[in-house]
């Protein structure tokens, strides 16, 4: 049996009133999430098909089992960020363009790289997860909780699945070809791929999102996954000092072990189902549990009171079964 548990939440997401710019004091942290909207549908489908593609290669049904589940939470993120990505649309329509450049670049990965390849590439990204969302979570109350709820409570629901299917990637790609080596390889292919994704977005919110509402931080998406590019992100945050940067109040002893954690993470014994996990993964998944509807206002609804703020029948419901 699987311990993957597929989630259908419903966030309000239907009005015309959704922020570019949803975490106003925190610019670089709403850009960085933003980003990952733009990213997930194209990135996402790339995982669902190929782990569709994979599961006849697997010989233990366990693997099966959690495989399954796994392309299924991918379907509901998908469905979640393509509601995101339409309440963005609907006020900015020129991003459109953006959502659409980045799935045909996922969708050209499907067309001419080998199901070894995209596993691997899954398995790569994946991976640095952990690490990375690790310290949004362990630093809710400054990075989400400021913020427009209704993104916040979206994107806390995506980071704290990421950490429950943590190894799922690694254990896909290791049940169908397991070679660190071809593994290792793809990283620059990976990173390149990335750096591409990174100037389609940045350069779409710059062109289609104007100055005074939010477009003018179009500059905190770095042009790649480079030290040169997060230098330039560092120069534009020095020069508006009135906005928190990502990471302010963050002790500098997390930012090295989430670094040492990044690097680790592509290590050839690296097992995420090892990782410390945030103590706020484990409140959420409680909290889930005791009502599901609370998910989608994480701060302001109380148990049972999300039914008041989303009847059924309105909002963008999430349902695994049309995207997975």
């Amino acid at each position: 049996m699987s311990d993957l548990k597929v989630r259908r939440v419903k966030f309000d997401l239907a009005g015309d009133d959704i922020p570019f710019n949803w975490h106003p004091q925190r610019p670089a942290f709403a850009m960085q999430c933003n980003v990952v909207s733009f990213f997930a549908p194209g990135f996402e489908k790339l995982i669902v098909q190929s782990t569709r593609e994979a599961l006849p290669l697997m010989r233990d049904p366990e693997m099966v089992d959690e495989a399954t589940d796994y392309i299924k939470q991918e379907g509901q993120h998908t469905a979640a960020h393509l509601a995101h990505l339409r309440a963005l649309i609907r006020r900015w329509p020129g991003l459109k363009h953006t959502m659409d450049e980045v799935i045909a670049s996922y969708d050209r990965l499907l067309a001419t790289k080998p199901l070894a390849w995209r596993l691997a590439y899954a398995a790569v990204v994946e991976a640095t997860f952990t690490p990375y969302f690790r310290v949004f979570l362990d630093h809710d109350d400054k990075l989400f909780e400021p913020g427009d709820e209704r993104i916040s409570s979206l994107f806390i629901w995506h980071f704290v699945e990421e950490m429950e299917h943590r190894s799922s990637a690694l254990r896909v790609y290791d049940a169908v070809h397991d070679s660190y080596p071809y593994r290792l390889k793809t990283i620059a292919g990976v990173v390149k791929h990335l750096n591409e994704m990174l100037k389609i977005v940045g350069d779409g919110f710059r062109e289609h999102v104007p100055v005074g509402e939010g477009g003018e931080f179009a500059d905190l998406v770095p042009a790649g996954v480079t030290l040169r590019s997060m230098a330039a992100v560092w120069r534009f945050n020095r020069t508006h000092a009135e906005y928190d940067t990502t990471y302010a109040e963050v002790p500098l002893r997390e930012m090295i072990e989430m670094f040492v954690g990044l690097v680790r993470s592509q290590a050839p014994d690296h097992d995420p189902l090892y990782e410390r996990l945030p103590d706020f993964a484990a409140r959420w998944f409680r909290r889930y549990d005791e009502d599901p509807r609370a998910a989608a206002r994480w701060y302001s609804v109380g148990v049972g009171e999300i039914a008041k703020r989303v009847p059924d029948g309105q909002g963008d419901v999430v349902d695994a079964t049309s995207t997975a």
